[in-house]
């Protein structure tokens, strides 16, 4: 397997949005969550490590303890992309389950059972499921073409994204990009995974904007949920003073200060990383 092909399908689908954790640390032992908390704070970003059954778990009581009958949000996950929002619809107001849902509009690369909880508390309190991620064909199309391959003009002007990144930010994503990524990868592919991580996380602000009248739960992985790196960045002014950035920890990580609130979790049994990229890197 060639090395762009490998990036396409497994870290610029998941080490991006955090599949092992390993850059983030414990900080509070839980959240404090409360009724009117959630209506100050209509928007909420709850991240995760991928396949981490316990983080997935907190979440969900966590989200389930603060719903309300005033506060209806629009449940967007990264889990699904954006082209399959149409089926997404008709699943989420027709199925009486989440194994319908899932059947109907998912795609390849995750692990369903673990959001199995999840879609069903958002089909039993009727909540809007919205699909929020751009697909690994289109992150593949922006790489090589920029983001006219994902976006139109009026959304690259009202992002900036025809404008040069801000310096600070770019050097801190080129570097998690390399450190993510084992410091491996050719230093060509650098800006281009850059770009494609941008393009998600506008994907995410834009969505945000446009379900934020009735109150967002963004459910991403804690690296798209970081305060300094991911989608925080790209909301526009009034929706940051009214988010609340959630991050689901595995003990042992480096840095809690990305999130509002953390709540630790035990780490999940797993290969290393970086072994299985350099296996992959040397695969025909």
């Amino acid at each position: 397997m060639s090395l762009f092909s490998w990036v396409s399908r497994e870290f610029a689908n998941r080490w991006r949005a955090g599949l092992t954790g390993l850059t983030f640390a414990i900080a509070l032992p839980a959240l404090l969550m409360s009724d009117a908390g959630a209506q100050q704070q209509p928007v909420w970003l709850m991240g995760e490590v991928h396949d981490n059954s316990d983080g997935h778990d907190y979440r969900l009581r966590d989200l389930q303890h603060a719903l309300h009958a005033r506060w209806r949000p629009a449940i967007l996950m990264e889990q699904f992309d954006v082209e399959r929002q149409a089926e997404l619809t008709r699943a989420w107001q027709t199925c009486a389950d989440a194994q319908c849902v899932i059947d109907a509009a998912s795609g390849p690369g995750w692990d369903w059972v673990l959001y199995e909880p999840l879609i069903q508390m958002a089909l039993d309190a009727r909540l809007p499921l919205v699909a929020a991620n751009v697909s690994r064909e289109q992150l593949m199309r922006v790489m090589k073409e920029g983001f006219e391959a994902v976006f139109d003009q009026d959304t690259i002007e009202a992002y900036g994204l025809d404008q040069p990144y801000e310096g600070q930010w770019l050097e801190q994503q080129r570097t998690a990009m390399r450190e993510g990524h084992c410091n491996l990868l050719p230093e060509k592919m650098i800006d281009p995974m850059v770009n494609a991580q941008a393009a998600r996380d506008v994907m995410f602000a834009k969505l945000i904007a446009q379900y934020a009248d009735q109150g967002v739960v963004l459910i991403a992985g804690n690296g798209h949920v970081r305060k300094d790196l991911g989608v925080y960045v790209w909301l526009e002014p009034e929706l940051r003073g009214n988010t609340t950035i959630y991050g689901y920890v595995e003990a042992g990580a480096a840095s809690t200060t990305n999130y509002d609130r953390v709540r630790l979790v035990p780490p999940q049994s797993r290969a290393d990383p970086c072994e299985v990229f350099r296996r992959a890197r040397q695969s025909p």
